[in-house]
C-alpha cells in the first residue's frame, strides 16, 4: 500500500500547514498511482528483475559514456575554443552528437573540428546503443529463464520422467518444446507424419482409435510414440477435450534422450508394444463394447 499511501496522504499536509499556504501541487503525487500497474503485469515485474540483474554492467555503460561525453567536450573545446567557449559547452555538443540527436545549435566549423566530431559519431552509434542490447538480452534472458522453471516443473511431473534427479530433469527440459492446444483442437490429426511423440503436460484429451471407444488421456501420459519409432504417419487422430499444454519430443531428441537415459527408452518401447497389441484387438473387434483398451479399463473403474 505504499503507492496508494504516497498518492493521498500530502493532500492531508494542509491540516498542519498554515491556512493560506498553496499546496494544490502535492495533487501532482495522485500520478504515482500509475505505479500499481507493476501489481497486475508480469511484463514490467520481469523488465525490473532484468534491470536489477544487469545493474552492474548498466552502470558500467553509462560511466563509459559520461566519460566519453567529458572527453570528446575537452578536445572540441581545445580544437575550437571560439566555437566551444568552455568544456561544458563542448560536452552538450558531445551528448548531442553521441546520442545522434543533432540539435545542430553548436557545430564544429573548422576540418579538425569536423573530422573529430566524424569519429565521435561512429563512436556515439555503439556505445550509446549499449544500454539498449544489454536491457534486451536481459529481458529475454529472464522470460526464458522463467519459462525453462514453469517446463521444468511440469517435465517433473510426468511419470515417465519422476525416476530422475533435478539435473536430468533440467538436462531431458532442453530436448522439449511446448505448444499450446484450446479445447477441441487437433493436437495430431491422422495421416500426419510422425516426426515426433507428445506428453500431456497439463489438461485432457482423446484419442480417436475406434468411434464410441475413445481412449482418455491425462496429465502425464504420452502418445505419438509408435509412429516415431516406426517411421509412419500417425493412424488415429488426438483431440484436446480441455486446454492442453503438451510438450513434443522429436526423433533427434529422443535419440539423444536414448544416449543419456536408455531406460527411459525402452519403457518407452515397452508402452509402444503394448498399444499395438491393443490397436489390433481393437480393429478385430470394433463393434464389441467388451473390448477395451486399459486405459479405457482404468477410466471405468475409477468412475
Amino acid at each position: 500500500m505504499i503507492v496508494d499511501f504516497l498518492a493521498f496522504a500530502p493532500s492531508y499536509l494542509t491540516l498542519f500547514m498554515l491556512a493560506g499556504a498553496d499546496l494544490r501541487v502535492l495533487r501532482v503525487f495522485r500520478l504515482l498511482r500509475f505505479l500499481k500497474l507493476v501489481r497486475y503485469s508480469p511484463a514490467m515485474v520481469t523488465l525490473g528483475r532484468a534491470l536489477y540483474e544487469e545493474r552492474r554492467a548498466l552502470l558500467g555503460a553509462f560511466v563509459l559514456m559520461i566519460g566519453m561525453a567529458i572527453f570528446s567536450g575537452a578536445i572540441m573545446h581545445a580544437i575550437e575554443p571560439q566555437t566551444f567557449d568552455s568544456i561544458p559547452d563542448g560536452m552538450w555538443w558531445a551528448f548531442e552528437t553521441l546520442t545522434t540527436v543533432g540539435y545542430g545549435d553548436a557545430v564544429p566549423v573548422t576540418p579538425a573540428g569536423k573530422m573529430f566530431g566524424a569519429v565521435i559519431m561512429i563512436c556515439g552509434l555503439g556505445l550509446f546503443a549499449l544500454p539498449i542490447g544489454i536491457v534486451a538480452t536481459a529481458f529475454v534472458n529472464e522470460i526464458h529463464r522463467r519459462d525453462f522453471v514453469v517446463t521444468w516443473g511440469m517435465v517433473a511431473r510426468v511419470p515417465l520422467f519422476s525416476t530422475l534427479d533435478a539435473a536430468e530433469v533440467a538436462e531431458v527440459t532442453k530436448l522439449l518444446y511446448t505448444r499450446l492446444f484450446q479445447p477441441g483442437a487437433t493436437i495430431v490429426p491422422a495421416g500426419d507424419a510422425g516426426g515426433a511423440m507428445y506428453f500431456i503436460g497439463s489438461g485432457d484429451a482423446t484419442v480417436c482409435v475406434v468411434p464410441g471407444q475413445p481412449i482418455k488421456l491425462h496429465e502425464g501420459d504420452f502418445f505419438g510414440e509408435m509412429a516415431l519409432l516406426e517411421h509412419r504417419s500417425h493412424r488415429h487422430a488426438v483431440v484436446a477435450d480441455t486446454v492442453c499444454r503438451v510438450y513434443v519430443l522429436d526423433s533427434e531428441g529422443l535419440a539423444r534422450l536414448g544416449r543419456r537415459h536408455p531406460e527411459i527408452v525402452r519403457h518407452i518401447k515397452d508402452v509402444a508394444k503394448e498399444r499395438a497389441l491393443e490397436n489390433r484387438k481393437l480393429r478385430r473387434a470394433p463393434r464389441s463394447p467388451r473390448v477395451k483398451s486399459s486405459a479405457a479399463k482404468r477410466e471405468t473403474e475409477a468412475q
